[in-house]
């Protein structure tokens, strides 16, 4: 009978929770959402999976001395894999569109409004019952503005680690929604007249500037803001692999095998942190609240500072290409092109909309080494 117990005792379904079962189902959902709706599905069917595997109970994989556990600790906590994230972003992305037309810094720029306008509004939400955020914790919450999930994860792992989970699905999951919650925004702030300006074509860059570039904004980055070093810095490398020329083998590995591989293990390491004694708190749903505030406040930011600039310029900037200024590269871009198109079937807008993307991953970058800077230890 003892050992019938004992067998008994070491069964799941004797040790299962309510709110495991419920974690396991957000699991499912995220890896039906990544397959069927298509919304990120590089990262969020292994964040649903890791989900699904950290809260089998006994079992222990996301534990400390399970494997996800361990690649948690190894790649996440040390910060690790956002860097090799940034790292193969600069090598999959062309800066040409940000050099030809630097003015586009300014979009990217004032998209990350909503990263501090949401700070505030974190630290508010003390005031009401079941919330305690911290200055640090805010402040990682804040980032998800900046629709730039390695940013996020970077920020949240060097501040508020207990919130990562939850800030990592927040910022992965607003990043699948650019096509559904940016449109609105666009259209409601800008007239059609707007919206149908047709952009020149922008100057031809030179090899040179493209090599020169990552340079300039690593020194700039040292100078100004060291603490944004690590984020600006793998970016740059990784971009500086791509325009270099004569490094193919290198820039192919960080394009493709290196990211793939790192965005395997960051998402099973997120998904350990799916677990329901982290994850089912009030303040989790304050993180998505705020998190959805942030990337409507960045992106209505863009698109005014895009109205500005279409102001000073006698019409020659579409103000949709603002909206990409939130990061989510390219697929911030690709929506202002789509929604340039619905005006005007001729108006073009892919590239000139890299510019500000480009920007806005700098910028998320930045403000992630000024909160650093400000708040952490």
């Amino acid at each position: 009978m003892e050992e019938i117990d004992k067998l008994w005792l070491s069964m799941g379904i004797a040790n299962m929770e309510w709110g495991q079962v419920l974690m396991m189902a957000v699991g499912c959902l995220l890896v039906y959402l990544a397959l069927v709706k298509k919304f990120e599905p590089l990262l969020l069917v292994p964040i649903g999976f890791g989900a699904l595997l950290c809260n089998i109970p006994v079992a222990g994989i996301g534990g400390p001395d399970g494997m996800i556990g361990m690649i948690y600790h190894a790649g996440i906590e040390t910060g690790i894999f956002p860097l090799l994230i940034f790292m193969g972003v600069g090598a999959l992305t062309d800066f040409s569109a940000l050099i030809a037309r630097p003015s586009t810094l300014l979009l990217g720029a004032a998209a990350q409004f909503g990263i501090f306008g949401t700070l505030i509004g974190a630290v508010a939400l003390n005031y009401l019952p079941g919330f305690d955020f911290t200055m640090a914790e805010a402040s990682s919450i804040a980032i998800i503005g900046g629709a730039d999930g390695p940013t996020a994860i970077f920020l949240a792992s060097r501040l508020a680690p207990e919130l990562l989970g939850a800030i990592a699905v927040a910022a992965y999951s607003y990043m699948a929604l650019v096509p559904i919650i940016q449109p609105p925004i666009m259209r409601a702030l800008t007239t059609k007249k707007e919206r149908a300006v047709v952009m020149e074509q922008m100057r031809p860059v030179s090899r040179l500037e493209r090599i020169l570039f990552p340079f300039v904004v690593l020194i700039l980055c040292a100078l100004l803001l060291p603490s944004a070093a690590p984020l600006i810095g793998m970016l740059t490398f990784g971009n500086l692999l791509r325009e270099a020329g004569v490094v193919e083998r290198l820039s192919r590995a960080a394009q493709n095998e290196i990211i793939n591989v790192v965005t395997i293990m960051l998402g099973l390491a997120v998904g350990s942190k799916l677990s329901a004694d982290q994850f089912l708190q009030t303040e989790t749903l304050g993180i998505l609240v705020l998190g959805a505030l942030a990337f409507c406040m960045g992106t209505a930011a863009g698109v005014i500072m895009g109205k500005i600039m279409c102001y000073a310029t006698g019409g020659k900037v579409n103000p949709l290409i603002g909206a990409a200024g939130v990061s989510a590269v390219p697929m911030a871009a690709r929506v202002a092109n789509k929604v340039g198109l619905e005006e005007n079937p001729h108006n073009f807008l892919l590239m000139h909309a890299m510019g500000p993307n480009v920007a806005g991953v700098i910028g998320s970058a930045v403000a992630a080494g000024v909160l650093l800077a400000l708040v952490g230890n």
